[in-house]
């Protein structure tokens, strides 16, 4: 009998809740340089998306710039699927493993706490390393970075909340239907659908953001006097928090605590 291409939604969903387990063996270092990764690889795809994007909808419009930039920012999704990191979004799903009860609340909280921090630092080393670049001078590359970070510090709480939970239901699927892919091409298809559609929507990625408003800061700190709202305290208390906030809620609540309240009372079916 051929081995099966992908795992029913039962199946994967006690997948999930099982792998959360590594929480309990994985030391420290290895779950920190593994956050730095996942920083470093969403990093790739938000300074891409910068790129294609810098002038693309004079040409094509701004629905198809839009979903051109969401194509190429995927590839930080796909990098942390199929090479592995730990990146803070993705990890609301481990909700569903304390759910079930294979790991405490507390090694939850303290894996959250490693991985945010482990994201943030390597999202805004790659931030620094591509300002070093001076690849920014070719092109309108600064501007549209400059406006992406700028547009993202002055949303209202509500808004950037909202976005945030949008985007974290989106990117946890991804996570969801990777994990039912039993190979490569279908993992990446898996990772391109979803992350298109949150970027293309213009919802909002903690992670992403630790890339996208650094970056804008370091330029206005040189190219430009900044705009009023792109500021540090910008930065943290405008977008970052209620931004990770909606992701944590998008993720938890609409996939991991859905999908363990729909299947995880169902026995695993033999394979």
């Amino acid at each position: 009998m051929s081995e099966k291409r992908y795992l029913t939604p039962v199946e994967t969903a006690h997948a999930i809740i099982q792998n959360g387990r590594r929480v309990l063996h994985q030391n420290f270092g290895r779950t920190f340089v593994l956050s730095l990764l996942a920083g470093f690889y969403i990093a790739f795809g938000a300074q891409l998306s910068t790129v294609v994007t810098q002038d693309a909808a004079q040409f094509t419009g701004l629905g198809i710039s839009r979903l051109l930039g969401g194509s190429v920012f995927s590839i930080g999704l796909m990098l942390i699927v199929i090479c592995g990191a730990e990146l803070f979004t993705g990890n609301s799903l481990l909700a569903g493993t304390a759910l079930h009860g294979e790991i405490s609340w507390g090694k939850l909280a303290e894996n959250w706490a490693v991985v945010l921090a482990g994201n943030f630092i390597g999202s805004l080393f790659f931030a620094w390393l591509m300002f070093e670049t001076r690849l920014w001078e070719q092109g309108t590359v600064a501007e549209q970075a400059l406006k992406i970070a700028t547009l993202k510090c002055k949303l209202s709480f509500s808004a950037a909340f909202v976005r945030g939970l949008l985007c974290n239901w989106l990117v946890c699927l991804a996570v969801f239907m990777a994990t039912a892919a039993r190979d490569v091409t279908g993992k990446l298809l898996a990772c391109f659908i979803p992350i298109m559609t949150f970027v293309a929507s213009g919802f909002e990625h903690s992670i992403a953001n630790m890339y996208f408003i650094p970056t804008g800061l370091f330029l206005s700190s040189e190219l430009v006097r900044p705009d009023s709202a792109l500021t540090w305290h910008g930065f943290i208390v405008d977008n970052l928090i209620p931004v990770t906030a909606g992701n944590i809620v998008g993720g938890v609540v609409f996939v991991a605590c859905a999908y363990r309240y729909a299947h995880m009372g169902t026995q695993k079916p033999d394979k």
